[in-house]
């Protein structure tokens, strides 16, 4: 009995962990997308679909990729849920690279509601601590008022748009890293190094 379950949690344990690699992943995705915008502010408009395109197409295989190999159905749906928007995205994006820049911005809108309403379920069904799953929780409502913004404003200028979707890829990005690396248990060993012991007694003399 005790081997089943050893075996049962090590399987849970090993798809926790692959989901914790896709995410951080898809993380050094996004920030690398906004790092090419902010060192490439005249990018042209063909040029960001095709980046743009490769962005959402990589996650969305790097995520199935995980999903499938996974023994357990723990996280799996969130994983091939996300996932296959992103293949979704990615494969239109390719298909029409010559649309407008409207259209463009329509659909890196539509992207982020559906990345953002998914997300906020993952903050939900994965097996993430509570910091944790308020940071991707967070994340998920800051794609949704993203996506929002972008069909409010689509006339808005073109570096201002830029840097608007730069700033949203960093900030995304960087949440899924922090995630993905433990980040409530990396902050709670730091701040623990930073308190000197006082447990221990003091040498007697």
């Amino acid at each position: 009995m005790s081997t089943a379950f050893q075996q049962a949690q090590q399987a849970i344990t090993s798809q926790i962990t692959k989901a914790r690699w896709a995410l951080g992943i898809n993380g050094a995705l996004s920030v690398a997308l906004g790092v090419v915008i902010i060192v490439w502010p005249n990018i042209s408009l063909f040029s960001l679909v095709i980046v743009f395109g490769a962005f959402a197409l990589a996650r969305g295989v790097i995520g199935l990729a995980a999903a499938i190999s996974s023994p357990v159905a723990a996280g799996r749906g969130w994983l091939v849920l996300s996932s296959l928007a992103g293949i979704a995205v990615g494969v239109l994006v390719f298909l029409r690279t010559d649309m407008s820049a409207l259209a463009l911005l329509y659909v890196i809108g539509a992207y982020a509601i559906a990345f953002g309403i998914i997300t906020i379920g993952g903050g939900f069904w994965l097996p993430l601590d509570g910091g944790d799953r308020l940071l991707l929780t967070l994340a998920g409502f800051l794609s949704i008022l993203f996506g929002i913004v972008m069909f409010a404003e689509p006339g808005a200028g073109a570096l201002a748009v830029l840097a608007l979707i730069a700033a949203y890829a960093l900030i995304v990005g960087f949440t899924e890293l922090t995630v993905a690396i433990g980040g409530e248990r990396v902050l709670k060993g730091w701040l623990q190094s930073l308190v000197p012991s006082t447990s221990k007694p003091s040498a007697s003399h």
